[in-house]
């Protein structure tokens, strides 16, 4: 089998989730630049041709799917004895998942018994044009300083990525790839730990998960001030989110930050307010769509990344842009 850049995708009662197409926008780069196939590899059971070829459509040169009823719901046991068994086989030069529960848990287990080098939680991946080496980028020292990483002499080279890091890969209709079956041994489908049940996050409007995010950063001055950008965010049907600074000051829990602390967005539209534009913030939110930026210093590295920026008071445009949307609506 030709070595090549395979991503680990997901799912969840048969469907494949998001964050695989994300992780193929990541190894569509890497394997262009390698001039190496790209394999999308996933665990379930009995999923159709139809929903596999999403992955195709994505950009996935061929998909292998592990097919048996042990592997419907994630098990870290038999997850990581197929994922090793396949890597042994077939010797892929780079493999990626992403930061999520199952590759958080995987990807080190795998890694550890596979005597690999493993980078966790990239937030940026390239290929060093000399070497051809996976360049794995990811923040370090309380996010004060970003490290890349290479691992010289060990394979595959592995990493995960951020989700919502960015932007999944574009669906390209009529796209054609290879589709595999594979039947897993008895022998790696085992564990030692069984699945009981399952319940759902259910926090409304989670800030990974909405279209819209209206931000506040330390300009609020006041934690009961966050109220305003509550406002606007209902007014929208967004989320709130926050800078680190607002939640270390007690303004907004710990959900709600966004940044290399805490969680990664990529909404249509993010209102950052109150918010200078740190490095560490926007290497949270800088994939949006949309970005719009209200501060009072002209000067902030925001406006630098934003589509729209208002300089003045945000407790004078912060209740007008609401009212005004507010009528609007109504």
């Amino acid at each position: 089998m030709s070595k090549g850049v395979w991503i680990l995708a997901e799912q969840r009662n048969g469907v494949v989730l998001d964050v695989s197409f994300e992780l193929l926008t990541r190894g569509l780069l890497l394997a262009s630049k390698l001039g190496v196939p790209l394999t999308a590899v996933l665990f379930g059971s009995g999923i159709a041709d139809k929903e596999l070829n999403r992955l195709v459509e994505r950009g996935a040169d061929r998909v292998v799917f592990a097919d048996a009823p042990e592997l419907a719901s994630f098990l870290p046991e038999p997850y990581t004895a197929c994922l090793c068994s396949l890597v042994e086989r077939e010797d892929p030069d780079i493999v990626l998942a992403a930061a999520t529960t199952s590759g958080r848990t995987v990807m080190p287990c795998a890694a550890a018994r596979l005597r690999a080098g493993l980078t966790a939680d990239c937030t940026s991946l390239d290929i060093e044009e000399d070497t051809g080496l996976l360049l794995q980028t990811r923040p370090a020292a309380g996010g004060n300083i970003m490290a890349t990483i290479k691992t010289p002499e060990r394979r595959p080279q592995m990493a995960t990525v951020r989700p919502h890091s960015e932007r999944p890969a574009p669906v390209v209709p009529g796209r054609t790839g290879e589709l595999i079956r594979w039947r897993p041994e008895p022998s790696l489908l085992s564990s030692r730990v069984r699945r009981i049940s399952y319940k759902a996050f259910d926090e409304a409007r989670t800030i990974q998960d909405a279209d819209i995010v209206v931000a506040v950063g330390r300009g609020f001055k006041r934690g009961e001030n966050v109220a305003l950008a509550s406002k606007l965010a209902d007014v929208l049907g967004g989320a709130v989110g926050a800078s680190r600074e607002a939640v270390d000051r007690g303004w907004a829990p710990y959900s709600w930050q966004v940044g290399l602390s805490g969680k990664t967005v990529s909404p249509k539209l993010y209102i950052a307010i109150g918010v200078s534009g740190a490095v560490q913030h926007l290497a949270g939110m800088q994939t949006s769509e949309t970005i719009v930026a209200i501060n009072n210093d002209s000067e902030a590295p925001i406006f630098l990344y934003s589509e729209l920026g208002l300089c003045g008071d945000l407790f004078e445009l912060l209740p007008m842009l609401t009212e005004k949307l507010q009528a609007r609506k109504g």
